[in-house]
This record gives C-alpha cells, structure tokens and sequence, in this order.
C-alpha cells in the first residue's frame, strides 16, 4: 500500500513559471527552458508511489534534483505543480496548520547537518520536537530515553553534543525525529558527512533499527553502494527527471539506459547479488526411492549429485553417484548414504560471501528458506559467471 504518491511533480525556479510547466509537458528540455526562457528545472514530471514500510532510496549525481524532489514531500520547499499524497491527501491542499500536524506526525526529517543545540543536553535536544509541541515535560521524557535507548545511545542523555562523536551525533538527530513517532522519515544525506567506517556502521543500525521500527524510510544519498546496501526500491535522478525506479538487483541487472549502464558498471556485484541470484533448480528424490533410481535420475540430467527431500521438500541431505553406485551393489537404502551436514545458505546470503564455502563443498551448497525447504542449489561456476559478468545470470543458472 502506497503511504506516499508523487504524481507528475515540477519544480521550477525562474520568472514565468507557469509558461515553463507548459513547456516542459510540450517536450522542452532542462537546457531549452534554461536558455531561452531562463529557466530552471529542478524537478522534471516525477511520479513516485512509495510504499508503507519500505526503505525508498533516491539517488543521483549533485545538480540531479534528489534533495529538491524530497524537500517536497513535505513542502519545505513548494512543488510549481502536480500533487503529493499522503495517506490519499493532498498535501498542496492542506492548511498551514495541516500542514503542521503533517510535519510533526506524519513525516519527519533528518538532515545531513546534525543541528544540534550545543547548549543543550542529548536528551533535551531529542526532545526539542515534542517540547515545541507543548507535549508535557514527563511524557517528552519518556520518549526522548526510549528514542536515545533505539539508536543505542542509552546513557548518554546527559552529554553535550560535542562530547560525542560525529556518528553518536548523528543518531541524537535521529532520535530527535523518532521521538514523534513519525510514519515517514526522510533522510537526507544521513550519513554523507560521516567516515567512511562510521558510515558503514550507520547503515547496519539503520537497518537493524528497521526490523524493529518498520518505519517508511526515504533516503537520498549520491552514494551508489549506499543505496545498494541499504534500499528495498532505488529511484535513480538524472537533470530533475526520474530514469528508473527498481530494486538494487533490477537497477544493476536491468538497467533501462546507457546513463543507467554507465553508473552501475563499476558496482562489486559480490557485495550486491545474493544466492537467490545464482542458484538453479535443484534436482531432487525421496528416500522411498532406492540406488538404482537414484542413479537412473543421475545419468539422464547429467549429474553426480542428488538433494533428498520429504513430502514437504523439507532438505533431508544429499547423495552422491559414488555412493548411489556403492549403494546399488551392496544393497543398501538412500539413507545409509545420506551426507547430511552438507553445506547450506539462505537466499539473501551475498555471492560474495559464498566462494570460501563452495571451495571446500564436496557437494554442490543447498538454498534454503527459514523453514529449511530446499529452494535452489549453487555450484561454483554459477558463482564465477555471475561474477565475471561474461554470462547472462539466467544462462548460469540454467546451465551451471
């Protein structure tokens, strides 16, 4: 369900603006209205529909109109025309003091610049928000120490703002806006002002914090491996206009133009792509089955290698066709073969991560889900193919 909906939104800075949103949808472009008409496009006809507790991440080069497009959302900065809903609502029709209480509940934003009050304490500075609401002193207590205990900063309420860290203060900012208890969250830039070690920290609080909050989050960053490591959906900005919207996996592997092509060349698919990327069909029997079959299914796939399974496609083990043969002659069952510890990776585990254990596998890595129902099998040269980026992913998957 869609908490938030961007419908054909401009943004023009400049004199006859009216004329320009005019033109703009005749087919003029950013550079034709910048020079005849002087004219600027800061944001070009954008449609966005974000989704209820998901992590929507825009991103684009400087100059690309991303902080523009977010400052919109809740009207910090006026839209020249088309609408934004919240919730269905309207929020160009609302009242200043609708507005108001869209801002302080609805959706909150947290900026590249911590502004902090160096006067005050961390907890007095969480509690900034709720204070200008007249929220009573116990109760902005009470939240301001469960915010603080979120980000991981219990303790340090007492703390002035430059006893911290700029990562320590960066999550007092964050507090500031959870405080509220807002639906939306818009960060800006987060995390951009910060080393790169702590940044990478930030990321993983903010996703483990998402677990838990199941917030709708939307973040602008430049930063590509930022928005790959952290975004459910990526909105990819170009001059004002919007060039794709898809998840990380359909940004790198789908992208829909040569801009796209070009800004994701250089991405460490290792780091991007997981196991449900590369894993193909897994070829499979029951234990009712004997050797014989076992090694009949063998040599009509082309295969050394069978997963056993229950009626519930629940991963019981694996069996070789060394075995299988070992088994047929000596009249053995399956389950005296059965090779039960070998290895296996949920489908989110990165590429990356998998070679270490395929290296040592005597037997091709199981795909499971949470319930231990076998989804797919990877062998290495799934991994290499993907990797070197040679091979279309389906081919290696197909094929492997």
């Amino acid at each position: 369900m869609a908490i938030l909906e961007i419908k054909d939104v401009i943004k023009l800075f400049g004199p006859n603006q009216e004329q320009g949103v005019a033109l703009l949808k005749q087919g003029y472009t950013k550079q034709q209205l910048a020079k005849e008409k002087q004219i600027t496009v800061g944001v070009n006809r954008v449609n966005l529909d974000i989704q209820q507790g998901e992590i929507f991440v825009i991103m684009g080069l400087s100059g690309s109109g991303k902080s523009t497009l977010v400052r919109m959302f809740n009207r910090l900065i006026e839209p020249t025309s088309g609408q934004i809903l919240v919730h269905g609502k309207d929020l160009m029709k609302m009242n200043k003091e609708q507005l108001r209480h869209v801002r302080r509940k609805t959706i909150s934003m947290v900026f590249q610049k911590f502004a902090l009050f160096p006067h005050r304490s961390v907890i007095e500075n969480v509690e900034y928000g709720l204070e200008i609401q007249k929220v009573d002193k116990k109760t902005r207590r009470e939240k301001a120490l469960q915010s603080l205990e979120l980000v991981g900063l219990k303790g340090w309420g007492d703390k002035k703002p430059d006893e911290l860290s700029g990562g320590m203060q960066q999550r007092v900012g964050l507090a500031r806006a959870l405080a509220n208890d807002p639906e939306v969250l818009l960060m800006d830039e987060a995390f951009s002002a910060l080393d790169p070690l702590i940044r990478r920290d930030m990321q993983d609080e903010l996703l483990e914090l998402q677990l838990r909050m199941k917030k709708t989050i939307i973040f602008i960053t430049h930063d590509l491996d930022e928005a790959l490591r952290i975004g459910d959906r990526i909105a990819l900005m170009r001059e004002g206009s919007v060039v794709q919207v898809g998840t990380p996996e359909e940004i790198l592997m789908q992208p829909a133009n040569r801009f796209v092509e070009r800004f994701v060349e250089d991405v460490d698919l290792s780091k991007v792509l997981t196991a449900s990327h590369v894993m193909r069909r897994p070829e499979t029997i029951t234990l009712d089955r004997g050797p014989r079959t076992a090694l009949q299914l063998m040599r009509e796939r082309g295969i050394s290698n069978l997963f056993v399974i229950d009626r519930s496609k629940h991963l019981l083990g694996v069996i070789t066709a060394e075995d299988a043969s070992n088994a047929y002659k000596h009249n053995h069952s399956l389950q005296d073969i059965l090779i039960t510890d070998g290895p296996k990776v949920t489908p989110e585990r990165l590429i990356g991560e998998l070679f270490e254990i395929t290296s040592s596998a005597k037997v091709p890595l199981a795909v499971v889900d949470s319930d231990n129902r076998l989804l797919g099998v990877i062998v290495r040269g799934a991994l290499l193919g993907a990797l070197a980026g040679a091979i279309d992913l389906k081919e290696v998957t197909d094929h492997a």
